[in-house]
Parts: structure tokens; C-alpha cells; sequence
């Protein structure tokens, strides 16, 4: 691959080779490779007609990284959100560890969604359909089933006809079975597009991953993080900004071998700061 064009624009020949060795071990299981995959509506489309097991779901709009602001409290950046031709909202996102995917956390990306969903005044009957959608890699404790279909419900009587339009879906992403979800779960933690069952999501990971146009567009990307991780070290010593470059990297689905190698630390040292993350 020609790399000319990203030297021009500041890349470092070092820094660049990283950068590459990463975007190839990159899956959709790292939020920011998924979001540059489902950035097109149709590779959005095909992940929410598997999920919701409609084959009619059409999309008319897809943003990646959504900020939605709380002017009294805290704002939230969503990963993928997605409105049908019915105005229902989908909020796609992937994590790597279950701590981040939390019943709470879950709860408040449903609630933030519908605080931007009316207008001043509207009626609250026009509140449209909510699906927040977390895919999680890791094994659910005492939960057996792929996905997770939670609703309210009334507890005297079990039922959910109690229906507010709102529903959470928990997909747990090793659970891989012979199934339509199962193998888009496969296509998640695929690392190469000739090894994806579906062709829509294979085509856009093989522009990602084997054009110089898609590895200038993730390498972009990844050098904002080690921006960010720079500014953080100019501010408050090398060594955070070192930790804060190893965590985001951590969270996008890096192996700790190549983590060792861009922070200049130890792989020990890097799975000690993995585990203190956890616990966090």
C-alpha cells in the first residue's frame, strides 16, 4: 500500500506502521471500527434487521457518535443512532467488558433519547419507539440466551401489556450459534471481510481495512487518540497521558502486546492497568 498520502498530512513513518498493524486486528466489537462500518445506511440496516428480525426495517438516517446534550446534567455520545420511516430511534452500541453495559447505564441512554425526542410543549402520546441496543463481549453471569428482550412489565400480573414504546435489547456477543444472529455475532469479531458471512458488512470492512483510502480514514482517527493522550501528558504528567492512550486503545479492542509497544511499557505493566480498569 502506498503510504505517500499519509505522510503528507503529518503521519509519522513509525507511527503510521502502528496504526496499520492495528486497523488490520481491529472488529466491529471496537466501538470505533463499528461505527465506521454502520456509518453506511445499509450496513446499519442489515445489523438492525437481524437484531429486531425484521426483514422490512428500512433506514432513513444513521449518525455515529451522537451527542446529546444535558444542560442540567450529564450529556451522553451514542455510538450509532438510526431512525426508521416510522420516526423510531435504534441506538446501537458495542462494548468490550459487561461493566460498561450496565442496567443504569442502559436505562439512561433510554431516557436521554427520549428527552430530545419532543419538542417544547408536544404531546407526549408523539413520543416515537426506542430500542437501545447494547452488544456486549462477555460472558453474562446466569443468563443462557443470546439476547436479552427487557420491557417494562406489571408486576401483579407478569404481563407487558404495560407498552411505552421502549424497549432495551442485550446481546451477549460470544454466544454464537447457528443462527442469522449468531453468525452476525461471528461477522462482529471477524478481523478479515473474506471471513464474514454477510457481503454488505464484508464490503465496507475490506474498504476499512484494504484500501488506502479506508486505513487514511481509521488511521485519522486513532491519531486523535494519541493527540488526546499527548495533551493529557503535557497537562498532567507522561505517564497519565501514557495510561489515558493505553485505556482508549484498550476499549477499541487493541491487543496489549501492541498497546505495550505504542505506550513504550511492559505487556504486564499494560495488563495490570486492564485489571485496575475493571475494577473501576
Amino acid at each position: 500500500m502506498n503510504n505517500t498520502n499519509l505522510l503528507k498530512t503529518g503521519f509519522v513513518n513509525e507511527r503510521f506502521r502502528y496504526y496499520e498493524k492495528l486497523v488490520a486486528e481491529l472488529t466491529m466489537m471496537s466501538d470505533m471500527f463499528m461505527r465506521n462500518v454502520l456509518n453506511i445506511l445499509e450496513c446499519a440496516e442489515y445489523v438492525l434487521r437481524v437484531i429486531t428480525e425484521n426483514d422490512d426495517l428500512e433506514l432513513t438516517e444513521v449518525v455515529v457518535q451522537k451527542d446529546y446534550k444535558n444542560l442540567q446534567g450529564r450529556s451522553a455520545v451514542l455510538d450509532c443512532v438510526a431512525v426508521n420511516g416510522r420516526k423510531e430511534i435504534y441506538d446501537i452500541e458495542v462494548q468490550q467488558e459487561k461493566a460498561g453495559a450496565g442496567p443504569k447505564r442502559l436505562r439512561y441512554h433510554s431516557s436521554i433519547i427520549d428527552a430530545h425526542s419532543l419538542f417544547a410543549g408536544e404531546d407526549f402520546e408523539k413520543l416515537p419507539e426506542s430500542k437501545v441496543i447494547f452488544i456486549v463481549d462477555e460472558e453474562v453471569e446466569n443468563e443462557v440466551a443470546p439476547i436479552l428482550h427487557i420491557k417494562r412489565t406489571v408486576r401483579e400480573t407478569g404481563r407487558d401489556y404495560y407498552n411505552d414504546k421502549s424497549e432495551i435489547i442485550y446481546i451477549n456477543a460470544r454466544m454464537k450459534e447457528n443462527t442469522d444472529l449468531g453468525r452476525l455475532m461471528h461477522d462482529f469479531h471477524c478481523t478479515k471481510a473474506e471471513d464474514m458471512y454477510s457481503k454488505v458488512l464484508a464490503e465496507r470492512v475490506r474498504v476499512l481495512k484494504e484500501t488506502q483510502e479506508g486505513v487514511e480514514i481509521m488511521c485519522k482517527e486513532m491519531d486523535k487518540i494519541y493527540k488526546a493522550g499527548e495533551l493529557i501528558g503535557e497537562e498532567r504528567g507522561k505517564e497519565k497521558g501514557k495510561y489515558e492512550t493505553a485505556m482508549k486503545l484498550l476499549e477499541l479492542g487493541a491487543r496489549e502486546d501492541m498497546i505495550a509497544e505504542a505506550v513504550g511499557h511492559s505487556v504486564e505493566e499494560i495488563k495490570r492497568w486492564k485489571n485496575d480498569m475493571k475494577r473501576q
